[in-house]
């Protein structure tokens, strides 16, 4: 992967977020951050570089939710986001597996994760 000391400082990064999460959720992100870094290592520049993008979006994004869920600004926290029908449409096969099987792993019965649509916040 392009520039591993930053992919490094980005997966250390993701990791300590992960630990402001509800544990079957940093559970379920952790092995999830793991395995696509780990599969990612040899990819060329331009996929690392948008792999790195990707990721380093999907960072801001959890910080920010974060800090409005420290901040009392939703009435509940819902973390992630709805993926586009576009941003589906860019997805490799073997992408579109890989978040079928994130999905059934994230909403197995025995877990206690809520997945929500609604990401409102307070007025």
């Amino acid at each position: 992967m392009a520039a591993p000391g930053a992919a490094r400082r980005l997966y250390r990064r993701i990791l300590q977020l992960h630990r402001a999460l509800p544990p079957a959720l940093r559970d379920l992100g952790d092995r999830y951050v793991k395995e696509e870094f780990r599969r990612h290592r040899a990819a060329g520049p331009a996929e690392a570089q948008r792999f790195l993008r990707e990721w380093e979006n999907y960072a801001a994004l959890i910080q920010q939710q974060i800090d409005e869920d420290k901040q009392n600004l939703r009435e509940k926290t819902v973390y992630g986001l709805q993926l586009t029908e576009e941003k589906l449409n860019d997805f490799r096969d073997e992408q579109i597996g890989q978040l079928k099987e994130l999905m059934d792993e994230a909403t197995k019965p025995n877990k206690k994760i809520t997945i929500s649509e609604d990401s409102k916040y307070k007025n």
